[in-house]
């Protein structure tokens, strides 16, 4: 076994060594806005664990750093936040204020709701069906009339207590990935019939309210969706689904074996979604990718990885003009799909650990957080230039994983904590830059630069971080730049080479001093 893995690790070695790469633009020659895609919306477990303190401390630090306008989660009508009942009658009965409290603190810190319409309370539901540790109910309503009774008096509470001008500015989507017999026990048909009644209830409120879905796992049901909604005029503001990168969809308890695909997988997804759009009637609605990573399971190490924050950048690189919002799933590993996460590195979806530490690809989102809002054109694929009124922002990785012809498994493959093998040189020249002196920043990515998980590899994967393991890892990961300068700009150019490894990420930042 060892033998395979030490052959499995040259899948990582293959880099072109003696490559030289070079990125130039040029400070005049715009190419339009810098999408902020990346930061429309952001995805989280569900709904009761947004009530916990650790889970609250998190996502402000992650709006904070990165800038997410919109974050999404499962469970917001389960029985754990007792939005319905009913009475030994049958008289349904609302209750809010677990809702409310969780909604109050997320406009509190400057982030609004992707409202994720699911799963079904219990005493509502058809069926006793469940998915997750935290037994979400995935069958359809007993009762039509009485769903579009609650989504309808949701609706109006949430425009009673936020005001229209708000919830004006919110999405809801109707289910999450109702494809899937785990997360829906009902037909396409059902589906459909549950969409359009939850829509008509919304729209009945106000018709300014954006409705959309099919959620869908895989960016299945596109056209279906468009054409039910068409032939049927049922109200459709929006299109989301999601995608992931490996072969395995569909992983309730992290328990599947997963390779990846190759790496234009996912965004080739995203594309082709766009493309359908844009062949019908509906080519003006915004796409909503509204889950998104290189894997679907909550065990799979690659999360934790730096190469996972290089194969993010690239997706998101390749789809910055094809969807509205390439929803991260998820910002922090308090997430208990799969039960309590059973060590701090886990193979978490988090961009953030259980202890507060931040994994490679949450830096690399706060990089693109630093980019300015004026993209420069690039002719490279694997980099964006950018200017601020403050400088010039680079951003630029390289990206070398296993592809699917290889036999071995991520669980394996990246506890592997092999070194990187070179990548070659990256030399960085921008003209026509105004003249004057400038701070250089240089931030770093890679094996042993913001790695948490390497570091946390080597200590030798401790179950449980005493205070001064977790104090080391904070240190080692720390978002500090690499090197830090000035330089005195006379001719209008800036030149920096780089030598790289493989799955490196650089930034590198000019400002005006």
């Amino acid at each position: 076994m060892k033998k395979s893995l030490l052959i499995a690790a040259s899948l990582f070695s293959a880099g072109l060594a003696n490559a030289q790469r070079v990125i130039r633009a040029d400070y005049r020659d715009e190419a339009g806005s810098f999408s902020r895609s990346y930061a429309t919306c952001v995805g989280a477990g569900r709904a009761a664990e947004g009530l916990r303190a650790d889970w609250q401390q998190q996502l402000a630090m992650a709006v904070k750093a990165i800038g997410f306008r919109y974050i999404r989660f499962h469970g917001l009508l389960c029985d754990e936040m007792h939005v319905y009942t009913e009475d030994k009658t049958g008289r349904p009965v609302y209750n809010f204020q677990y809702v409310d409290k969780l909604y109050d603190y997320l406009l509190s810190i400057g982030i609004r709701p992707f409202v994720e319409l699911s799963f079904m309370p219990p005493d509502l539901a058809s069926g006793t069906k469940t998915v997750f540790w935290w037994k979400g109910n995935v069958t359809p309503p007993k009762d039509y009339q009485k769903w579009a009774d609650l989504i309808r008096a949701l609706v109006r509470h949430w425009q009673e207590r936020y005001g229209r001008e708000e919830v004006e500015k919110w999405y809801f989507e109707v289910w999450n990935e109702p494809d899937l017999h785990g997360f829906f026990t009902g037909t396409q048909d059902d589906y459909f019939k549950l969409y359009k009644t939850t829509a008509e209830a919304i729209k009945s409120v106000s018709p300014t309210y954006r409705v959309g879905g099919p959620a869908t796992s895989g960016s299945k049901w596109i056209r279906e969706m468009l054409q039910y909604c068409r032939n049927n005029q049922v109200p459709l503001d929006f299109i989301s689904t999601h995608s992931y990168n490996t072969k395995t969809v569909f992983d309730e308890f992290g328990v599947r074996k997963r390779t990846m695909l190759p790496s234009g997988y996912l965004w080739g997804n995203v594309v082709n979604t766009r493309r359908i759009m844009d062949s019908c009637a509906y080519s003006h609605l915004p796409l909503h990718y509204t889950e998104i990573n290189s894997s679907p399971s909550s065990r799979d190490p690659l999360h934790d990885s730096y190469q996972n924050a290089a194969f993010l950048l690239n997706t998101l690189k390749h789809t910055e003009h094809a969807a509205a919002s390439m929803s991260y799933w998820t910002f922090t590993d308090v997430f208990e799909e799969a039960g309590p996460g059973p060590t701090p590195f886990h193979g978490g979806f988090g961009l953030i650990n259980l202890q507060g530490l931040r994994k490679p690809t949450f830096f690399a989102y706060q990089f693109l957080h630093r980019m300015g809002n004026t993209a420069l054109r690039d002719t490279d694929s694997c980099s964006w230039v950018c200017r601020s009124d403050k400088g010039v922002q680079t951003l630029f990785w390289n990206l070398h994983l296993p592809f699917a012809d290889a036999p071995y498994f991520n669980d394996s493959l990246f506890r592997l904590n092999t070194p990187p093998a070179p990548a070659g040189t990256v030399t960085v020249k921008l003209d026509h830059i105004p003249n004057g002196r400038y701070r250089v920043l240089v931030y770093h990515i890679g094996y042993h630069h913001n790695d948490v998980f390497s570091a946390w590899l080597e200590m030798g994967s401790p179950s449980d971080l005493s205070g001064q393991q977790q104090q080391r890892l904070d240190a080692i990961a720390n978002g500090a730049p690499e090197s830090s300068g000035t330089v005195t700009i006379d001719d209008g150019t800036f030149s920096r080479r780089f030598d790289t490894k493989e799955n490196d990420i650089y930034l590198i930042q000019l400002e005006r001093i």
